[in-house]
């Protein structure tokens, strides 16, 4: 049984998975390796190819900032009077119950 044009068209435009394809495919995550495997099941770190990012040397004296405010009004929370804070069972009760 073969699937219609209009859903075979569907079909074509969904992501790759490894479930839609044949063996020895793998997505990954798109990170690299930061060194190798040994035979006996350690790691190696490869220090070449691990990133490193350096901050410029005037940072300090930059005019533009980041897009979080430096003053902030304090932020009420909804389970103020309980000594557990959102971690209460009974106050999830309460409110679910209103």
């Amino acid at each position: 049984m073969k699937p219609t044009q209009a859903l075979a068209k569907r079909l074509k435009r969904l992501a790759l998975t490894t479930k839609a394809t044949n063996k020895g495919y793998y997505k990954g995550t798109g990170t690299g390796s930061m060194g190798s495997h040994t035979k006996h099941g350690g790691y190696v770190m490869d220090w070449n190819k691990v990133r490193t990012y350096v901050v410029p040397a005037n940072l300090d004296t930059f005019k533009l900032t980041p897009f979080v405010t430096k003053v902030m009004k304090k932020t009420i929370g909804r389970f103020e009077g309980d000594p557990k804070g959102a971690f209460s069972g009974e106050a999830y009760l309460r409110k679910w119950k209103e």
